[in-house]
């Protein structure tokens, strides 16, 4: 049985594509931040034996590494970094843009998940899939509306850290991923997005199996259209 290890899976989409993962037959670890109960639990107890929740603060680097020492000695066939958020106030321009919001969103959405993927890329099997969570927001070449600036350019700043990664791997074994989701109703995207999880995330999941066959670093859309940088 293949298994994900899945960070960021409490909720929304990340939740969405824990479930539909086992539908394909795959044992899901996924990671929630310690606390409530989340929709997560409910699908491990629906679902006995396909998923094991551990807890993580993907901006807490103790925890980080605390989770890196409970999985010493697992493989997993793939790693996938979901974990994303907007500032307060997304329409506001980037000079309005306080610098403790700066702070805290490029260290949610472009620092912390690139930590993870170092930190526990060595529990990926050699040709196993690498991949995070992104935006098509975070598309330079495709920005000609402008909006939600600050969480563009973080969202740009993870992709650029995803392509140095990507740079220092064995490219001719390694899968890599970094996806656009497309906009998508949740508690992040808000009523007006005009997909459904349902919409996005099955076809989103086959992509990422789709690519498991293909090395080299990719950015695509949740229909495996390529984004441009």
């Amino acid at each position: 049985m293949p298994t994900l290890l899945l960070i960021g899976a409490s909720r929304g989409l990340g939740h969405a594509m824990a479930a539909e993962f086992i539908t394909k037959g795959w044992h899901v670890v996924g990671t929630v931040r310690a606390g409530a109960r989340t929709p997560l639990h409910d699908l491990s107890d629906a679902h006995p034996g396909w998923i094991d929740i551990e807890t993580l603060d993907i901006t807490d680097s103790g925890q980080l590494h605390a989770l890196r020492q409970r999985l010493a000695g697992r493989v997993f066939d793939a790693l996938f970094v979901n974990a994303g958020t907007t500032n307060p106030d997304p329409t506001q321009t980037i000079g309005a843009v306080s610098t403790e919001d700066f702070v805290s969103l490029m260290i949610t959405n472009a620092l912390s998940p690139m930590r993870v993927l170092e930190t526990l890329a060595e529990c990926v099997r050699p040709d196993g899939l690498l991949g995070v969570m992104s935006s098509g927001q975070g598309s330079i070449a495709n920005n000609h509306a402008g909006q939600r600036e600050l969480y563009r350019g973080t969202k740009a700043a993870l992709n650029q850290f995803m392509r140095s990664f990507a740079a220092r791997q064995d490219s001719a074994r390694r899968p890599m991923l970094t996806m656009a989701p497309g906009w998508v109703r949740t508690e992040l995207g808000g009523d007006e997005a005009p997909l459904r999880i349902e919409d996005s995330i099955p076809s989103l999941v086959n992509v990422m199996l789709t690519k498991l066959g293909r090395p080299g670093l990719e950015y695509l859309d949740y229909q495996g259209r390529t984004v441009p940088w």
